[in-house]
């Protein structure tokens, strides 16, 4: 029966945290292409939507790129130091670098060891902006209830951007490349 001990299916953080971000990464990598194809065949200029923001005080493009690579690949390296500190010194300016980042932010969670993230998952991170140690919990904790939070909203915003700008995109633009097959409109 559903739910007795006997049939739990054990999820790994490596299973939480990883596929997710991959697959969100790939829809970004169709989205920035996207983009910049909307951008030649209407004649806008890139700055037009590379600087574009939902709100005067809310970031533009390039920021919520790098803060996907922030919370997705660099992340992941820094657990197992116990400290987390963002960095946001080289922000990508353009849709090649914007590519660039995304690219390089896939090749690392595909080289994350599940065993190695496994073997950490307990240890204590801290979290250190400005000197100033912020907040303290597990790997586990930081992964899933900080670093995939914020991945998964500066992903969301960068599509929301986008779309607000004209650029034609989807749902299925913004989930990018699933695990599970799909079924055309005939099969299902």
């Amino acid at each position: 029966m559903p739910g007795e001990q006997g049939n739990l299916m054990p999820l790994t953080l490596h299973a939480a945290f990883v596929p997710t971000c991959e697959q969100l990464l790939g829809g970004m990598r169709t989205i920035i292409d996207r983009a910049e194809a909307h951008a030649r065949a209407e004649g806008i200029e890139d700055t037009d939507l590379i600087g574009a923001s939902l709100a005067p005080d809310m970031w533009t493009l390039p920021w919520h790129v790098r803060a996907c690579w922030v919370h997705s690949g660099y992340a992941l390296g820094l657990m197992p130091t116990g400290e987390f500190t963002p960095d946001f010194t080289a922000i990508p300016e353009s849709w090649d670098a914007m590519r660039a980042m995304v690219d390089e932010a896939s090749a690392t969670l595909t080289g994350v060891d599940e065993n190695d993230l496994e073997r950490i998952a307990e240890d204590r991170v801290v979290f250190v902006l400005g000197g100033r140690k912020l907040m303290e919990g597990t790997v586990s904790q930081f992964l899933l209830g900080f670093n995939q939070t914020n991945f998964q909203f500066h992903a969301a915003t960068f599509y929301d951007i986008l779309r607000m700008k004209g650029v034609k995109l989807g749902k299925m633009d913004y989930m990018g490349p699933m695990q599970m097959t799909r079924q055309d409109a005939a099969g299902a």
